[in-house]
């Protein structure tokens, strides 16, 4: 801010900083950061989108829920509906959210095997997984069922992650590439019928805002810590005070893919 005084603003700095490292960051809602930090959406609109796919399915799973938000947010669940999550503060949650509505939320680590049988599901989703396990996804799904995923993008939000690690190798930056997804959906048995990837202008206005993300996203700088990141922060934290919002690129990648009916 023009005119504040070193003084005033690691005291501003002080405050943001304990009150965002306080805050809850179970679930996955972010309406904490309304006001303090914007993200452009992707055009596709995952969760309508979903919602269309929920109401024509039969059975269907959501791997990696989080707090059960995006799943809850339809209008409609098939007569058979599990979610999976990993974290306990996450299950503990999602399973107050989904229970009411008839879905059920089943505790898993997050790697292979997925607890279900084969062809278990015409309609598997996933909004954001960590890690897509192909070849476990073609298993649960039921011939001619459906995968359909938004997913986090090659390099998205580093100019955040570069503020706090330094330049990152072209192996990290090329992380998480759509065309990966593709070739590895398809080396899975699955069709690959829909494939888009778009830019989103993200911005941060205060080091709160930065800090919630960083706690809530963990896998943006792992292992973050306010301690051990602080000299990176107050950095941060002067350049927004001095010259605006921190500015920042989300890419966003939406995926479905089919499981081809048998002969």
């Amino acid at each position: 801010m023009p005119g504040t005084s070193d003084e005033e603003e690691r005291t501003r700095f002080e405050a943001l900083v304990a009150e965002a490292a306080a805050v809850s960051v179970d679930g996955w809602d972010f309406s904490w950061l309304d006001g303090r930090a914007t993200e452009q959406r992707p055009s596709w609109g995952y969760a309508h989108a979903m919602a269309e796919r929920l109401g024509r399915a039969r059975a269907a799973l959501d791997i990696q829920t989080g707090g059960g938000e995006v799943l809850a947010s339809a209008p409609k669940l098939p007569p058979l509906t599990v979610a999976t999550e990993s974290w306990p503060p996450n299950i503990a949650r999602a399973t107050a959210l989904l229970h009411p509505l008839g879905a059920v939320v089943v505790a898993d680590a997050d790697e292979p095997p997925l607890p279900f049988g084969d062809a278990a599901f015409d309609l598997v989703v996933s909004r954001h997984p960590v890690t897509t396990w192909w070849a476990e996804i073609a298993r649960v799904l039921k011939p001619g069922g459906t995968y359909f995923s938004q997913q986090v993008g090659p390099a998205s939000v580093f100019e955040i992650v570069e503020y706090c690690l330094g330049p990152q190798p072209p192996e990290a930056r090329g992380a998480r590439d759509p065309q990966r997804a593709r070739a590895d959906a398809e080396a899975a048995g699955l069709e690959v019928v829909d494939l888009r990837l778009e830019t989103l202008r993200t911005e941060f206005f205060d080091i709160g805002a930065v800090v919630y993300f960083l706690r809530k996203v963990i896998w943006m700088v792992p292992g973050f810590t306010v301690e051990e990141y602080r000299p990176q922060l107050a950095a941060l934290h002067h350049l927004i005070e001095t010259e605006g919002p921190f500015v920042a690129h989300t890419t966003r990648f939406l995926i479905e893919a089919r499981k081809p009916q048998q002969p």
